[in-house]
């Protein structure tokens, strides 16, 4: 995962969706990526796993509220290994690291705000802006959201906004490296060396004389 927030409108929304998170991170199988069985494998290298784990140590000496911890997660057989459980913080603030950097690892932020505006006013103000979604069954809502937001790709009740490969994949801001995006017809036309060709064919041939007016 990358910046992973998940923006909720209401308390008693809010206060739902972390039980359920909660819920289904403690389902979470992580192990060897060999396995196909698992979720999730290790982190990278051990590096990543440190700094990793300095990022959820970060947040709670921010204040944010730390529901699931991945912490001192150990797979049998594998101890060595740089595994971390699937880790969850509620109350996160705009102003806390853990929000405003890509963190790479299984961190999950959640930020609270009251209504739909203030969360797609916090997506706007990130500097990244390579995904985002929208849960709803409201089709003004959803309409108005992926008309409106600042992001490059954008999911409805679709939880990772990656379209197949021959449409564009990439961000907006930051997310967006270079003119063009990764795939998807971007990608075709940087490999390709374009010719344009402009003709006419007159109805009777060369016996319809000398044209030298500028096709339209």
């Amino acid at each position: 995962m990358a910046i992973s927030v998940a923006v909720t409108v209401g308390k008693e929304t809010a206060d739902s969706l972390v039980g359920k998170l909660k819920a289904e991170l403690g389902q979470l199988k992580v192990g060897p990526g060999t396995d196909n069985n698992n979720d999730m494998g290790p982190l990278i290298t051990s590096q990543h796993f440190d700094k990793v784990k300095a990022y959820v140590d970060l947040g709670e000496q921010e204040g944010a509220e730390l529901v699931a911890d991945g912490r001192g997660f150990c797979v049998s057989g594998h101890e060595e290994g740089y595994f971390l459980g699937g880790t969850l913080f509620d109350h996160v603030k705009p102003d806390m690291k853990i929000y405003q950097d890509e963190i790479f690892g299984p961190v999950l932020c959640v930020v609270r705000v009251d209504t739909m505006q203030q969360a797609m006013d916090l997506i706007d103000g990130h500097e990244y802006g390579n995904g985002t979604c929208i849960f709803t069954r409201d089709g003004e809502a959803a309409r108005y959201f992926s008309d409106n937001i600042k992001v490059g790709m954008v999911g409805i009740n679709v939880p990772l906004p990656v379209p197949v490969a021959y449409h564009s994949f990439g961000g907006w801001k930051r997310s967006l490296f270079g003119d063009l995006c990764a795939y998807g017809p971007d990608a075709v036309r940087f490999y390709t060396r374009r010719k344009t060709i402009t003709q006419r064919w007159p109805s009777s041939g060369v016996r319809e004389g000398a044209q030298f007016s500028f096709p339209s």
